[in-house]
């Protein structure tokens, strides 16, 4: 057993992680643009409607999950650049092999749980 992943199971591993956020990516642009078109469609001010507050709360959630997955997409084609470059799976700080457990629990992992905690 080598220290190294497999880049063909890594590489399919992380097209299934991008694919799964690319959907989450479009289920977050739809509800923002629900939560959206529901204060449009209302004269809600948010300073003095207490539905306002909520409204707006609701637009920074998603806001804030939809900029968490582009954030995360973005790791994910790191990763891919990095099997196609032959360094996935080693730890970009100490250049040691980034263990198979966190690499499941975290596929796009730069660095090993020690240089992690670091």
């Amino acid at each position: 057993m080598t220290d190294i992943p497999d880049p063909e199971q890594a590489r399919r591993r992380l097209d299934e992680e991008r694919q799964q956020t690319l959907r989450r990516l479009a289920s977050l642009r739809d509800d923002f643009d629900a939560v959206v078109a529901a204060s449009r469609d209302t004269n809600a001010d948010d300073e003095h409607d207490p539905e306002g507050a909520t409204i707006a709360f609701e637009r920074s959630q998603v806001d804030s999950l939809l900029r968490q997955g582009r954030r995360h997409l973005e790791e994910v084609d790191a990763a891919l650049e990095r099997v196609e470059a032959g360094t996935y799976g080693i730890c970009e700080t100490c250049g040691g092999p980034i263990g198979e457990g966190r690499l499941d629990a975290r596929p796009v992992a730069r660095t090993c749980i020690r240089c992690a905690g670091a």
